[in-house]
């Protein structure tokens, strides 16, 4: 690619990104509509939880399930020379 073609990708991609910011206002955010009720917040812990725990613990678990229910034959497996089956 030569420079005139990286520099207008460069800057379609600066001004895609600039407008993208400018459509995205956050200050609307604290203005409330009708009808919000949005409730307490969470926590720290909670959050972590939620988010970092949570899936964590969903991935655990269906690799197990993966692991455990996995009923190929050893012939179909890939095993490196030497090593043993």
């Amino acid at each position: 690619m030569d420079k005139k073609n990286a520099l207008r990708a460069g800057a379609l991609a600066a001004g895609t990104t600039l407008m993208m910011l400018l459509m995205s206002s956050p200050a609307l955010a604290l203005t409330r509509d009708d009808g919000d009720d949005p409730g307490q917040g969470l926590s720290v812990i909670e959050t972590l939880g939620l988010y970092v725990l949570a899936p964590v613990a969903l991935f655990v678990v269906i690799t197990g399930l993966v692991m455990v229910l996995d009923r190929s034959k050893s012939e179909h497996r890939v095993v490196k020379p030497g090593a043993k089956a």
